[in-house]
């Protein structure tokens, strides 16, 4: 997946500082680290299939049977390849160098105390989740007003301003249509392309 991943971001994502951005990524665990601690992709090069899945559902959810982006949304909205890129492949660019592993103990089929590998969350950078991608990503190259909604938001309702009684989430998917879609991509991947047993 790190080579279709590589293919897709250099086709595609070309602003001043992408080079830079990947150099970077290259540098971290992002190839190789899990999507989450245990609830999808939990193992070795999880967040990089992860990255990709939602870039296909996104890249699925905006562009029309002839490939044209935007086309089944109307004239008023369109998104480049360059955009469902970016949103896609780094939303979640927030998890590099984010988990470590521990070993725990379980009992095997024998009823045998054993130790085994268990991700854990070691946030180096305690930013939050989408906010933390945003910034990581500013850092090295602009993202447009409606890039920057997408990858903040799109842990939709159940992010933790939404939990804490905020509003936000709602007033970003009634402004930004592309924050709407980066979340459902995220969820289809997730509980679609995911599932457990995979």
């Amino acid at each position: 997946m790190k080579e279709k991943f590589l293919e897709i971001y250099r086709k595609n994502i070309t602003r001043p500082g992408a080079d830079k951005l990947l150099a970077w990524l290259e540098t971290t665990d992002f190839f190789t680290a899990p999507a989450s601690t245990r609830f999808h992709l939990s193992r070795p090069g999880g967040l990089v299939d992860h990255s990709v899945h939602v870039y296909e559902r996104l890249d699925n959810l905006v562009t029309d049977e002839e490939g044209y982006p935007g086309s089944t949304f109307g004239e008023d909205f369109t998104i480049s390849d360059e955009t469902i890129a970016i949103c896609g492949l780094l939303h979640d660019i927030c998890k590099a160098n984010f988990y470590t592993v521990e070993m725990r103990n379980r009992k095997n089929e024998q009823g045998q105390w054993e130790k085994y590998p268990f991700y854990v969350v070691d946030d180096q950078l305690p930013y939050g989740h989408g906010e933390k991608s945003v910034y990581i990503i500013s850092g090295f190259m602009k993202l447009t007003r409606e890039e920057a909604m997408a990858i903040r938001w799109h842990m939709g309702f159940s992010d933790t301003d939404f939990k804490g009684g905020g509003f936000s989430v709602g007033n970003a998917f009634g402004k930004f249509p592309l924050a709407v879609l980066t979340h459902i991509a995220d969820l289809q991947a997730t509980y679609l392309d995911e599932a457990e047993g995979e």
